[in-house]
């Protein structure tokens, strides 16, 4: 399984949920299945079942802990709002912080990486550097938000 590219349809229905009215599990599955026929981002059909499970914890969790994720982040955004945030950028920052406070198989500074990753690749010039701002200032207070 890549985690990369479980992390990109991650971001992708995550993004998804916010545009449309659907549920985490049909932006999910919408995403799969384009997966498994012809898909944009050249990702190979046969690593659809062992990356499915994976998106769908991302997901999940992110949409669970959305509010305590969202309070979080305000914590860290000088002047600005969550809600104000570009849609992308909103996304990859909710699945890196859900990666580094309630997951304990990624180690905080590569979600980070992977996140300012995602921000270059979906985001603007600019949001690499954002989205790494802020999940800097976010690692320096994990333990205290962990707790």
């Amino acid at each position: 399984m890549k985690r990369r590219l479980a992390r990109e349809l991650a971001v992708s229905s995550l993004y998804q949920l916010e545009m449309n009215e659907v549920t985490a599990s049909e932006a999910v599955d919408m995403l799969m299945d384009e997966l498994r026929q012809e898909n944009e981002i050249g990702a190979n059909p046969s690593e659809v079942g062992s990356t499915d499970e994976f998106v769908r914890e991302l997901v999940f969790g992110v949409v669970e802990r959305k509010q305590a994720i969202d309070g979080m982040l305000q914590q860290f955004l000088t002047g600005w709002q969550v809600d104000r945030l570009s849609r992308v950028d909103r996304q990859i920052l909710r699945l890196a912080c859900y990666e580094m406070v309630f997951r304990d198989d990624v180690p905080p500074k590569a979600a980070i990486n992977e996140a300012i990753e995602l921000a270059k690749h979906f985001g603007t010039e600019e949001s690499g550097k954002f989205v790494n701002g802020v999940l800097g200032k976010l690692l320096s207070e994990l333990d205290e938000l962990k707790s």
